[in-house]
């Protein structure tokens, strides 16, 4: 969980590794659009700062954080892309929905980087607020989505020195 002194779009450029010739998927949950559009857009971003084209960053958008891990499935099937990015955001509630649908998804996204050899990133904000989400979707803590986008980054240059 990010602190009040950890900004999730901090990092030292030097230590990644260039994004040039990478096809990045990103699948984007439609539900808390306000928070997962601005994700999304924090980690195409940081893919472009670190030499990622734009034509090689393909984006699908599901209904909900739940659909990720469906919609992840098939990029890795059927867009030859070198990482994944799942981006949600689930805000508690009074039920235990909240409950289910972050165990799942995060159990689903494991169970992907386990079954593939595409490496998928957990970028799913689990938040007890709203005010927690904004925070950390572009606000005082950063942004999520570009925290993300290093992390796909250096498992897609990982895949390629280990291939």
């Amino acid at each position: 969980m990010a602190t009040a002194n950890k900004n999730l779009s901090e990092y030292d450029k030097g230590t990644i590794p260039s994004a040039k010739g990478f096809r990045f998927g990103i699948v984007v949950s439609e539900w808390n659009t306000n928070i997962t559009s601005a994700l999304c857009n924090g980690a195409i971003e940081a893919l472009v700062e670190n030499e990622a084209a734009e034509k090689d960053i393909i984006r699908w958008d599901v209904p909900g954080s739940f659909e990720l891990i469906y919609g992840s499935k098939r990029m890795i099937q059927t867009q030859d892309v070198d990482a994944v990015i799942a981006i949600g955001s689930v805000i508690q509630g009074e039920t235990k929905h909240f409950d289910f649908v972050c165990e799942g998804v995060a159990q689903g996204i494991k169970d992907l980087n386990v079954q593939t050899d595409v490496p998928v990133i957990f970028c799913v904000l689990t938040d007890n607020n709203l005010q927690q989400a904004i925070d950390r979707s572009g606000g005082v803590h950063g942004n999520k989505g570009t925290e993300a986008a290093i992390a796909a980054i250096k498992m897609a240059y990982l895949k390629k020195q280990t291939a």
